[in-house]
């Protein structure tokens, strides 16, 4: 494919005679996400409002933290499941791996409804917790890859970034179902609350899994790895092949990735800042989240589709430092009273400013890596920077970021994260005029007829 044609906006059929499937995999890539961060999100809603009352002995300070961490431990299990599911990502296929992330999640996220509480079974309770949480970072760790490279490599060389974006708008689509399932929890008697209300929300999960399962087995797999296949070119150890060829690629999605912990504090530790700090209604704090993410599942599309016409970087960079810029003013709303103001400024912060980036990486990371390692890659180089996201809310929660004056640290942490995402974008090379035959290829890697 030319540079032209690789430019050109013109849609092509959903079904064409190369054997992609744009449509139908980006419609599986958005439902499977929304229902494996509807059961992630879920957590982490209930790690600020509810777990510190149920699975820690005082619902104080301290157990703020201690919930935070629970939160957390989902990101240490990711990178183990990133190495595990990026190498049968690479070896076996992504849309097997793709339908093991899902019941796992599904099953994990149905057992922490049913789990005990502190005052019954004592500290076995958390520990308990942290294990179905780990379950979940597992399953995590392969999903966003697995549907990224999935939907890449589906989509039509010029309609790449459009297409993937739709895996992360799936995220966006699950955070709004958390948020709504626990808006009538948290305005339940406390009685009711902390002891069957909070669960509803998690067995429901099997609902969605279903309907999720059937949309999602339909799925065939990708072109570029039935070429592969077909060729015998399928790498016996993937792992070992990307940190050979692709190892600079690797660090470089690490540090970009660290743009993520912009959604925990959003959507995690700015709930908590507004109903400790400013006063805010819980109610209202979880609305706030709603709005910024409906808002998104618009303006991801968008971005996603100005990615393929101006590139990657310039998306990315402005979702990274837009971030930055708006969010003190975001939490600074959190200490007023003016609802339409805060409103106003979380859908700046989430749906015009972090939603860029959020709908770009997903095309930007993957295209940094052939497809013989592109499962592998992508998985392995987000979980690591995903650590960051997951460990965000605790860490700005031990700086003081749930005190008064709690918005500087914040603030300072998302602009630290946000420059090291944007610089580290800058080294990167634009690929959205590459061939999708093309993208990743070292000169190790690049046939001897090309």
């Amino acid at each position: 494919m030319t540079h032209e044609s690789a430019a050109s906006t013109t849609s092509p059929p959903a079904d064409d005679q190369t054997g992609r499937t744009p449509v139908k995999a980006a419609v599986g890539s958005f439902m499977g996400s929304a229902v494996e961060y509807y059961d992630f999100f879920i957590f982490g809603s209930a790690a600020a409002l509810i777990f510190p009352h149920i699975f820690f002995p005082n619902a104080d300070a301290q157990a703020a933290i201690m919930s935070f961490m629970t939160f957390g431990f989902a990101y240490i299990a990711r990178p183990i499941g990133a190495v595990i599911l990026g190498h049968f990502g690479d070896r076996i296929g992504r849309q097997k791996v793709l339908m093991f992330t899902l019941l796992t999640m599904g099953a994990a996220t149905f057992v922490i409804g049913c789990l005990p509480t502190f005052s019954q079974v004592g500290w076995l309770a958390p520990i308990l917790l942290i294990v179905a949480r780990l379950a979940q970072g597992l399953s995590a760790a392969g999903e966003q890859a697995g549907a990224s490279s999935l939907s890449l490599e589906h989509a039509p060389d010029n309609r790449r970034s459009f297409f993937t974006s739709w895996t992360l708008t799936g995220t966006q689509g699950g955070q709004i179902l958390a948020a709504l399932a626990f808006i009538p929890v948290v305005a339940l008697p406390d009685d009711i609350k902390y002891s069957i209300g909070w669960r509803i929300p998690f067995w429901l999960s099997a609902v969605v899994v279903i309907v999720a399962f059937f949309i999602r087995r339909s799925l065939h797999e990708t072109p570029e790895f039935e070429k592969a296949k077909a060729n015998n070119e399928i790498v016996k150890l993937p792992v070992g092949v990307l940190m050979k060829n692709h190892w600079r690629d690797v660090l470089r999605v690490i540090c970009c990735a660290f743009i993520s912990a912009v959604s925990t504090v959003y959507g995690t530790l700015a709930i908590s800042y507004g109903k400790e700090v400013g006063a805010v209604d819980t109610t209202i704090t979880l609305w706030l989240v709603v709005a910024g993410n409906v808002v998104a599942l618009f303006t991801q599309p968008m971005f996603g589709n100005l990615a393929d016409r101006i590139g990657r970087k310039p998306v990315f960079i402005w979702g990274a430092l837009g971030s930055a810029a708006i969010m003190p003013f975001y939490l600074l709303s959190m200490e007023t009273s003016n609802t339409l103001l805060q409103f106003a400024l979380s859908i700046c912060v989430f749906s015009f400013a972090y939603a860029a980036a959020n709908a770009t990486w997903p095309s930007f990371y993957a295209e940094m890596f052939s497809s013989k390692v592109r499962f592998s890659g992508l998985a392995i180089g987000t979980q690591l920077g995903f650590l960051m996201a997951g460990f965000a809310p605790a860490i700005v929660t031990a700086m003081g970021g749930l005190k008064e004056n709690g918005w500087v640290p914040i603030s300072i942490f998302t602009a630290v994260i946000a420059v090291i995402s944007a610089a580290s974008a800058l080294t990167a090379k634009e690929t959205y005029r590459v061939p999708t035959s093309r993208l990743g290829l070292k000169s190790a890697e690049v046939p001897s007829h090309a």
